[in-house]
């Protein structure tokens, strides 16, 4: 399949990506921006969300970096995290083959809008490191199947529930919960861009495009999470977490 781009759409497909990857590297949901964008620039529906998970693919990976580059996440420590990921990715990949994904269109608003009420009505959520509820092993098994299937299943929001989990589950501040997050972002992305190139669904010129405003946003927004701290990721959060709830509504009703 071809798609012709004008000379205009280079400079806005590579401003948009930039935002989202600035957005998702600080608190997930760039995909707010870089899916209405694919579409309002005329990308066929059947290549949007491949050629999303290809640009996607490159701001988690520099967000991961950054983070891991920085200290903030000690890739040892990750490493039974991303085996957990990438099975419940794989599985969750397979799933969406025969499972009409669109039923938790019901069921993720809610949750997601419990999320952002939680962290509002609760100041104290993730500001500090805390003492963990569970061991390493049983929450990256736990975790890291079940929203590394969410991820390659259908996967709006799972960045909000990376985060929130870490902080719960291992007791991290945000700014670590969201370094453990961009990497198992990064794990699960990488499954779901694989199925997509296997099928023909990924628009290289365009995702090239916005793979470097990625790039360029995600080390200026991991950049600002690790010097300004849970403080500045927290509101940030928030609005994420609400913004990507309306979406999700917004697509069910209308």
């Amino acid at each position: 399949m071809t798609f012709e781009m004008t000379p205009l759409m280079y400079p806005l497909l590579f401003g948009g990506a930039l935002l989202a990857g600035w957005i998702d590297s600080i608190a997930g949901g760039g995909g707010m921006v870089t899916i209405p964008l694919l579409l309002g620039v005329g990308v066929p529906p059947q290549m949007v969300l491949g050629t999303n998970k290809f640009q996607a693919s490159f701001g988690s990976f520099t967000a991961a970096r950054h983070y891991v580059r920085e200290q903030v996440v000690p890739l040892p420590d990750a490493i039974p995290g991303i085996a957990f990921t990438l099975a419940g990715s794989a599985l969750g990949t397979l799933a969406v083959q025969q499972i009409d994904p669109s039923v938790l269109n019901v069921v993720i608003p809610f949750l997601l809008l419990f999320i952002a009420a939680y962290m509002v009505f609760t100041p104290s959520l993730g500001a500090v490191q805390a003492r963990p509820r569970t061991g390493r092993i049983l929450f990256y098994a736990l975790a890291g199947l079940a929203l590394g299937f969410y991820d390659g299943f259908f996967g709006p929001g799972v960045g909000s529930f990376w985060a929130i989990a870490f902080v719960m589950g291992l007791g991290f501040d945000f700014t670590r919960a969201t370094g453990y997050t961009k990497v198992m972002n990064f794990t699960s992305n990488i499954i779901s861009f694989l199925v997509f190139v296997a099928g023909g669904y990924v628009l290289w010129l365009p995702g090239l495009v916005m793979a470097a405003g990625q790039i360029v946003g995600a080390g200026l927004g991991s950049a600002m999470a690790v010097t300004k701290g849970s403080s500045f990721i927290r509101p940030i959060l928030i609005v994420a977490v609400v913004l990507t709830t309306l979406k999700l509504l917004s697509d069910r009703l209308f």
